[in-house]
């Protein structure tokens, strides 16, 4: 749409209010509205000022003043409002320069992409990620100087098989056995249907929706691929609507990768492909149907691996799914149809149009704009600088013995190690001024000081129950 069909549209849509929507620089959706009454073509030239210094991980207070530009091809009627409200994802633009700001996570997707172009290898990167998640019917926590606890609730959890529901009907999905039997077992399909045709309102096209392997709710709803940009869009859009569905059905979302001990965690499985005037340029004769362009792309993203988990697996509670021995795709290496591998190349058409890498590692904790923006870094400098990946591995990983998995390098064990290896390894990430010394150093501090430290430093219940008797 253009400026004046945006205004448009909203007049056809009866909206009496406008929403503008921005990431901030750690992962969480913003906004600010305003009455219809003050929206006009002007806004998408001019934008809106507000105040950077409230926002985590930006402008000092002294350098606060900070300008909201519409970007007027994602305007949508947001489902969730009681009045009628436009609604608008914006770019984040520095009032004295007028370039866009070096920490808009939106401003790095965008300029990932034109590098991309800029380098020659393709015109447009796909995205598709499978963001899984957790609908519990209650959550509670709570941390101070004397306590810690949390506490989560689902009705389909295996360990309430034994709860007084007056009745208690069973059909509660055992660890590990969530995927995917029919109802009543599942109890969810209809909540997750009503998602997807939220999803589809808001312009998401979806392929399928499923319960996941975990007991207590599990559960996954797939989208369609797209342009990284786009994608990292329909991502903010995916958890906002599965999020606001879920509450006014008396329910609650969680996109951590690790809620629940010993069961499946969420991942974020992400397939990529690169393409060039129509044609996919990941498909061709070597192994997996692949192309060697793909092949070294995968070269980069195993080089790189370490270093793309402080992004795409940014969080403490992204390692406690990322643990070796068990299912999480922590092993870098890449094979065809085997899940086992942090990479794998998807057999389930011959087509070359489906040909693609799915890397595996991610999770939905991440900033999408960042995390696609950086793994596409990582494999343009493998096509670069033609890294090779090795050799496949087509063997259960899970089944190697430690011999066998001598020089297959591995996912951190920590976002303490991850954080550490992008401060090593981030010269890729800086090309064609994609992410800044300055983006990479403030990630490091932020991740640092308010979420290592702060979780190195309490004690936990598991601590109490291994060592107060010491």
């Amino acid at each position: 749409m253009t400026p004046q069909e945006v205004v448009k549209f909203a007049q056809e849509n009866g909206a009496l209010m406008v929403d503008f929507k921005f990431m901030d620089f750690i992962g969480i959706w913003q906004h600010f509205s305003v009455p219809i009454s003050e929206f006009d073509e002007d806004v998408f030239e001019d934008g809106l000022g507000f105040d950077g210094s409230s926002i985590r991980g930006w402008q000092p207070i002294h350098a606060s003043d900070m300008i909201i530009l519409p970007d007027c091809t994602t305007a949508v009627m947001d489902p969730f409002t009681a009045i009628p409200t436009l609604s608008l994802i914006c770019n984040i633009f520095d009032p004295i320069t007028k370039e866009g700001y070096s920490r808009d996570p939106r401003n790095i997707a965008k300029k990932a992409e034109a590098y991309l172009k800029a380098s020659g290898i393709g015109d447009t990167a796909y995205f598709g990620p499978e963001a899984e998640f957790f609908i519990f019917d209650d959550v509670r926590y709570d941390s101070s100087a004397n306590q810690s606890f949390y506490a989560v609730d689902s009705s389909e959890g295996a360990w309430n098989t034994g709860r007084e529901e007056f009745p208690n009907l069973g059909y509660k999905p055992r660890h590990k056995e969530g995927y995917f039997p029919v109802s009543p077992t599942d109890s969810q399909n209809d909540l997750r249907t009503e998602m997807v045709m939220e999803l589809q309102n808001v312009g998401i096209r979806i392929e399928c929706q499923h319960h996941e392997v975990a007991t207590g709710g599990q559960a996954e709803i797939d989208m369609r691929f797209a342009s990284l940009l786009d994608m990292a869009d329909q991502l903010q859009w995916f958890k906002y609507v599965i999020k606001n569905v879920a509450l006014r059905n008396g329910k609650t979302v969680t996109f951590m990768p690790k809620p629940l001990y010993g069961d499946n965690g969420s991942g974020m499985h992400t397939h990529v492909s690169i393409w060039k005037e129509g044609t996919n340029l990941f498909a061709g004769d070597k192994y997996g149907g692949l192309s060697q362009m793909a092949l070294w792309y995968i070269g980069g993203i195993i080089k790189h691996a370490k270093a793309l988990c402080a992004l795409t697996n940014p969080t403490t509670n992204s390692y406690k799914r990322l643990v070796p021995g068990f299912e999480a795709p922590v092993n870098m290496c890449y094979s065809s149809r085997n899940r086992s591998a942090a990479l794998r190349i998807p057999m389930f058409s011959t087509n070359p149009k489906s040909k693609r890498v799915e890397f595996r590692t991610p999770d939905p904790s991440c900033n999408g704009y960042l995390a696609f923006a950086a793994i596409l870094m990582a494999g343009i400098d493998g096509i670069e600088n033609k890294i090779d990946p090795g050799k496949p591995l087509d063997k259960d990983i899970y089944g190697l013995t430690p011999e066998e998995l001598v020089g297959i390098p591995s996912a951190p064990g920590s976002l303490e190690e991850a954080l550490q290896a992008l401060k090593d390894d981030h010269e890729f990430l800086l090309k064609g001024d994609v992410f800044t010394s300055d983006v990479i150093d403030k990630w490091l501090e932020y991740k640092t000081e308010a979420e290592v430290n702060a979780i190195r430093m309490r004690p936990t219940p598991m601590e109490f129950e291994l060592y107060y008797d010491i």
